[in-house]
């Protein structure tokens, strides 16, 4: 294929590319970026804190200080 086609080839491709805009889903955007949809419940994410602490030798020292 010559050069001529080659670039009308890229230049088309960056064509489409620069003016494809896709149809947003707003609300699945929100529950991706704050971690949990409106209707979920958020005892699910403490059934979670008890396990945080114990590899943290400096978090029990938190706590006996406190």
């Amino acid at each position: 294929m010559g050069r001529g086609r080659q670039k009308a080839k890229h230049t088309k491709v960056a064509r489409e590319l620069k003016y494809y805009s896709p149809q947003t889903n707003y609300d699945a955007l929100e529950r991706e970026l704050t971690g949990h949809s409106h209707g979920e419940d958020s005892s699910e994410y403490d059934k979670w804190a008890e396990y945080a602490t114990e590899d943290d030798p400096s978090a029990e020292e938190r706590s006996q200080t406190a």
